[in-house]
């Protein structure tokens, strides 16, 4: 009896812990609320699942505990049980892929006029890049990457010399565009990972991967890595801001271009830097003060 009782309060006391928990999803701010519809749907089933076989073994302990002159009796088999077990176990995993489908349908299938944005994850931190003027952006490659060139953007190619560099800093994206997030590492393992947009994906060295969402609101958010990528992993984190169109133009007039990155440094003065010293200004320069500065 005791031990039925217990089942019985592990149930009652599940579903109370759900319906009841402060932890809960953070608010929505993206069109995914698809994958919060499948979450949901995912939870009832496996729910329902659980409480029925929780409280079948509550019956079962209860109903052939020990008696005196009780004897067990033997069935090898029960075919009418197993045809129904089969059904609606059948029926249940169906229901808990079709939505699953339906939603990775929509995920994969970019809108034509998705921007396209870049995201670079290297240990540990975030970096961007966005098309220029001309919309497009330029081709890049791993081994291209260096301290000058740390996106690893490829110069020969003119679509990428008006490209927007954010290197290391936030990221700002206009309210209620689509956006297709191109995914690439230059190391090991990492996810980008929103929680209010929902959508996330691996990013693994050698290829590109891709999702894409719209942002329906505007605010500051945390990005996230969803993937254990080393002893940093827990301080890999970033910001993305959702600005109105004209802060957005605003903020994207602010940046600079590869071309502008990439271009030489004036030092100001007539005279050559001595050999061996950095030139003021430049951005090996600018990242050695940061370093002294720390």
């Amino acid at each position: 009896m005791a031990v039925a009782l217990v089942l019985v309060l592990v149930v009652v006391g599940s579903v109370l812990f759900h319906l009841l928990s402060p932890w809960w999803w953070t608010p929505i701010a993206s069109n995914w609320d698809y994958i919060d519809h499948t979450i949901t749907i995912t939870f009832w089933i496996t729910g329902v699942v659980f409480a029925a076989v929780v409280l079948f073994m509550a019956y079962c302990v209860f109903r052939f505990r020990h008696r005196e002159g009780n004897r067990a009796a033997y069935e090898p088999e029960n075919k009418r049980l197993e045809s129904w077990l089969t059904i609606v176990t059948a029926v249940g995993v169906t229901a808990l892929l079709v939505p699953g489908l339906f939603v990775w349908s929509r995920f994969v299938n970019v809108p034509s006029d998705a921007t396209e944005v870049e995201v670079v994850g290297q240990q540990w931190q975030w970096s961007f890049r966005l098309p220029g003027k001309d919309g497009k952006l330029g081709t890049s490659d791993t081994s291209n990457v260096s301290a000058e060139n740390p996106l690893g953007v490829i110069a020969s190619d003119p679509n990428g010399q008006d490209d927007v560099v954010v290197e290391a800093a936030d990221l700002h994206l206009p309210v209620g565009k689509p956006v297709k997030m191109l995914l690439r590492s230059i190391d090991v393992l990492h996810d980008f990972y929103v929680p209010e947009f929902r959508a996330k994906m691996d990013m693994i060295p050698g290829s590109v991967t891709y999702f894409w969402f719209t942002p329906t609101r505007t605010g500051t958010f945390q990005v996230l890595c969803a993937e254990l990528c080393g002893q940093g992993h827990p301080l890999m984190n970033g910001v993305v801001m959702v600005d109105t169109q004209e802060d957005y133009v605003a903020w994207l007039g602010e940046q600079q271009t590869f071309a502008q990155l990439s271009a030489p440094q004036q030092t100001g003065s007539a005279d050559p830097a001595p050999a061996g010293t950095v030139a003021p200004g430049s951005r090996i320069s600018a990242k050695l003060e940061t370093v002294e500065a720390r």
